[in-house]
């Protein structure tokens, strides 16, 4: 189990975007019965339940932005679990900081060397990395 640095939805390749959601449904639905002692993940219930409402409102847009499908009344689950239909979209979690960010590239990059991600998949994770975190290419 795992949540992605937000600023890489955008460059996860579909079937991780795809698992991605399921995994926001699976902490949804841990977190409500009280078992989520998943140590990657756990941390949401430190923050107010709009961090992790942001958090899903950003892999559902990101979904959208790609026409990929999905079930809604999970969204208006997840919506009423924290009893809200959105935030800011500036409200993120503290874990998700530039190491974290780090640790997920290359997390991301072992599964590109194992054959998980392909070559354009890579590339475009890469490139915002190397640009955005890096600073090169600017």
């Amino acid at each position: 189990m795992r949540l992605w640095h937000y600023k890489l939805i955008p460059y996860l390749p579909k079937d991780m975007l795809v698992s991605q959601w399921r995994e926001c449904i699976a902490i949804k639905r841990q977190w409500e019965k009280g078992t989520l002692k998943h140590r990657l993940v756990s941390y949401v219930m430190d923050y107010a339940k709009i961090y992790f409402m942001n958090y899903v409102i950003d892999v559902i847009t990101e979904m959208d932005n790609r026409q990929i499908n999905y079930q809604s009344k999970y969204f208006y689950e997840i919506c009423d679990f924290c009893q809200s239909f959105g935030g800011s979209g500036q409200i993120n979690y503290k874990e998700h900081n530039n190491r974290y960010l780090t640790q997920c590239y290359y997390n991301l990059q072992e599964k590109y060397d194992r054959g998980i991600i392909t070559e354009e998949e890579w590339q475009k994770i890469d490139e915002y990395y190397t640009r955005e975190v890096m600073g090169y290419g600017n």
